[in-house]
């Protein structure tokens, strides 16, 4: 009994979701929390003053104004989270959920925004719509990268596509794993190559790689 027990376990149906953020909310939270603080207490300071010189409404309503975009904007940010379950990528912003199926996607993509604060992402399209998932953010001597579970697991559900754009991608995935795993420099790492390629092409701010660039990451 405990063996089957451990056998369902184990089965690809109860693997939990898996974050996808690339900069996990949990660092970001108690800044955002503190700017939602900050901008309504200028908020309340501002329409008490205004009330002793203004009418009590319009005091309110300039207050708010002060106040509300600012808090609003950092309370949705702490709501923002990419999860990958069971090869469905789901990503939450604002009010809404959006998700792509990996495994039935039609189009798999690497695109490079380079700047001074470069970024490499994947963007994969189903049926239903589009989704980039940002993998890494580098600088000249460094960078963030996204944690080994999460690579492994989109490198997975890549996998499981018909596409071959999409296994490709996959591969340059695992690569970069490897990579990762043995401390390799940036410039042998495949996302940080796909900057030094868009650099050099001078291909700024934004392009997306085409196939035969894709495969080249991993030579």
């Amino acid at each position: 009994m405990s063996s089957r027990t451990s056998e369902r376990s184990l089965a690809p149906e109860h693997d939990p979701p898996v974050s996808l953020d690339l900069v996990p909310i949990e660092l970001i939270a108690p800044r955002l929390r503190r700017v939602a603080m900050i901008a309504i207490l200028i908020g309340v300071v501002v329409g008490a003053v205004l009330s002793f010189f203004t009418p009590l409404w319009l005091a309110v309503v300039v207050g708010g104004v002060i106040a509300v975009p600012t808090a609003l904007s950092a309370l949705v940010t702490l709501r923002r989270k990419v999860l990958l379950e069971h090869g469905v990528i789901f990503s939450t912003g604002g009010l809404r959920t959006r998700h792509v199926d990996v495994t039935k996607a039609v189009a798999a993509e690497v695109v490079v925004r380079s700047a001074r604060v470069s970024e490499v992402s994947v963007r994969i399209t189903d049926s239903d719509g589009v989704l980039a998932v940002p993998l890494a953010l580098y600088t000249t001597d460094g960078g963030r990268e996204l944690d080994v579970l999460g690579l492994r697991k989109l490198a997975d559900a890549l996998t499981t596509s018909e596409l071959v754009p999409a296994a490709a991608i996959a591969s340059v995935l695992i690569e970069q794993l490897r990579a990762e795993a043995r401390d390799a420099a940036l410039t042998e790492r495949p996302l940080f190559r796909a900057v030094e390629l868009v650099r050099a092409a001078g291909r700024v701010p934004m392009t997306t790689l085409t196939d035969h660039e894709v495969a080249a990451l991993v030579e």
